[in-house]
């Protein structure tokens, strides 16, 4: 049967188009530079925000209109799968992602959880034989079943400390059996409502061991998937230990870790922290950590991850610009990990949210490339710190000078002239940019 009858496959129609259905900007077989935008884009669905999601909230329950809502059980998770292939093949997806629980129910035991994941994995990887669709990444989740209600690898109980470990031995089997090019470790519940009953060193040290022992098993069982941490800052712990990217790397760092890992930034993740989506960007490029992304954006008047489809130009443009920066994103790809509103509640809302998102970073690749082939920013920045590029400055960068000379070098000037940083005026011209890429197209 098919759970999407009136919806054929997305095509490209370009910007002219009044088709709801269709492509205004993304066209998979363009080419940016030398590459094509869908090998630039690597677009991923979300399997928990599309196919399992309610869209009920803390004030309401569900609304979502789903046909296959009518199964329950493991029905109700074969016909997710039927769902999300069809899926996949009408919006042309190169990619997808999944949590352990979104393709299968857990049981009441351990034992009969992996024997549910084995049966729905079986099923997938039959669909994937004939499919484009690959796996993106998979991971576990430690977070929502109340027995991780302390946290998983930073538990305080041992027992759950093991429970977390072996659903993380499953799913490092199950995302080598599915091929997945990335493993994603979100921390959902690492971290601490207060300080006055948690031992932050040993929850720290043991997140550390948790994250050897995991590299340990994918090396012992062949699985050379690039290990992802996504960082968030709170909600649902009041503070979580990968606040962001910087605390994040810190944490690698001291651990010895971060040879293994690379990041997994969510843009509402980003907001949440007190950072604009291109700074945990720029911050994970500078550091050669920028793995893969989120897509998504936050609500500018609400405090919480709201996961809203992308349709900012200007924050996919900045995005496309740390990223084709970073040599695109490798192994990672443009993951959607949002959902549509409460009141988008029919099932034909998943396809023109995820064509508005699609659009939305195809305009913002093409943008960003146009910005980096005529040197836009980096004329700016070039001209910001000429200073650095000769003279004193120069001595600095190249560590050739000391504080005595520097003091010196200070008692001798007569004035310091600063220069405009003419931010309006570089605001403008992405502007200009920004709305050249409609005029190309007419």
């Amino acid at each position: 049967m098919s759970y999407f009858p009136n919806i054929d496959v997305v095509q490209y129609e370009g910007p002219k188009s009044n088709n709801p259905f269709a492509f205004k900007f993304y066209n998979p077989e363009e080419k940016v530079g030398d590459r094509t935008m869908e090998e630039i884009l690597r677009f991923g669905v979300a399997y928990w925000h599309t196919f399992t999601e309610d869209l009920s909230d803390p004030f309401g329950a569900g609304t979502a209109i789903r046909p296959w809502d009518k199964y329950s059980g493991l029905d109700l998770a074969k016909a997710r799968v039927d769902a999300a292939f069809e899926f996949f093949e009408k919006i042309n997806a190169p990619y997808f992602c999944f949590h352990d629980v979104d393709i299968a129910p857990e049981g009441d035991t351990l034992r009969e959880t992996n024997k549910n994941l084995d049966t729905i994995v079986a099923m997938i990887k039959d669909y994937m034989k004939d499919s484009k669709t690959k796996l993106l990444w998979n991971t576990v989740n430690n977070f929502t079943h109340p027995r991780f209600v302390h946290g998983a690898a930073s538990s305080n109980h041992a027992d759950v400390f093991a429970y977390a470990a072996a659903k993380v031995k499953k799913g490092l089997e199950v995302g080598k059996e599915l091929g997945a090019e990335n493993y994603v470790f979100w921390g959902g519940r690492e971290g601490y409502e207060t300080l006055l009953n948690t031992d932050m060193k040993l929850e720290l040290d043991n997140l550390a061991r948790f994250f050897h022992m995991a590299i340990d098993y994918a090396k012992e069982i062949g699985f050379d998937a690039q290990f992802l941490i996504e960082p968030k800052p709170k909600e649902p712990t009041s503070h979580q230990y990968d606040f962001d990217v910087a605390s994040g790397y810190a944490f690698l760092q001291n651990y010895d870790l971060q040879d293994h890992f690379k990041f997994n930034i969510e843009a509402n993740h980003a907001t949440l922290a007190g950072h604009t989506f291109e700074h945990e960007l720029r911050y994970a490029r500078i550091h050669n950590m920028l793995g893969s992304v989120d897509a998504n954006q936050g609500h500018p008047l609400l405090g919480w991850d709201t996961d809203e489809f992308p349709t900012d130009l200007y924050a996919t443009t900045l995005a496309m610009y740390e990223i084709l920066k970073n040599g695109g994103l490798g192994r990672g790809g443009l993951n959607f990990d949002a959902k549509v509103r409460r009141g988008s509640f029919e099932p034909e809302d998943l396809f023109t949210a995820h064509i508005a998102g699609m659009d939305s970073f195809a305009v913002g690749l093409k943008v960003a490339h146009r910005l980096i082939e005529d040197r836009v920013l980096d004329q700016v920045v070039e001209e910001r710190y000429e200073s650095f590029s000769k003279g004193i400055g120069l001595e600095i960068v190249e560590g050739k000078t000391d504080f005595h000379k520097l003091e010196a070098y200070a008692l001798g000037l007569d004035e310091i002239k600063n220069s405009s940083g003419k931010l309006e005026r570089i605001k403008s011209t992405i502007n200009q940019y920004l709305l050249r890429v409609y005029a190309d197209k007419e």
